[in-house]
């Protein structure tokens, strides 16, 4: 499965992005999907998931009620929606797929393809 994030860019406090991770090359929707981001000098933190059908979602707290995760299985596609975007959360995000159960999700390591990443800079 090949993964390609893109949406990134440049946003000023407060502001909204709207990020997309396209699939291709695999049954895209009997993977669990997860974005990541990670900072310089940081390790690679979770943000939140969802499940293959979409039914259930799970966020960091530091995101929790900001952003959303949502797919659209017949384009292949996973969404991250980020509104009210702080300083803190410049990162470059990234976007994974792995066949793991919800309890896994949360862990970097366990999830088996990974897309390029796509930079965030929340920015006056």
């Amino acid at each position: 499965v090949q993964l390609q994030a893109s949406g990134g860019g440049l946003v000023q406090p407060g502001g909204s992005l709207r990020l997309s991770c396209a699939a291709s090359g695999g049954p895209f929707s009997t993977y669990r999907m997860g974005w990541f981001r990670q900072s310089p000098g940081k390790e690679r933190e979770f943000v939140g998931t969802i499940s293959p059908n979409g039914g259930s979602t799970l966020y960091a707290d530091s995101v929790k009620g900001r952003f959303n995760i949502a797919r659209d299985n017949a384009k292949n596609t996973a969404y991250l929606q980020m509104n009210s975007l702080k300083p803190e959360d410049t990162a470059v995000y990234y976007c994974a797929a792995g066949r793991i159960v919800l309890s896994g999700s949360g862990i970097p390591e366990n999830y088996d393809y990974w897309g390029p990443g796509t930079q965030v800079t929340v920015s006056s």
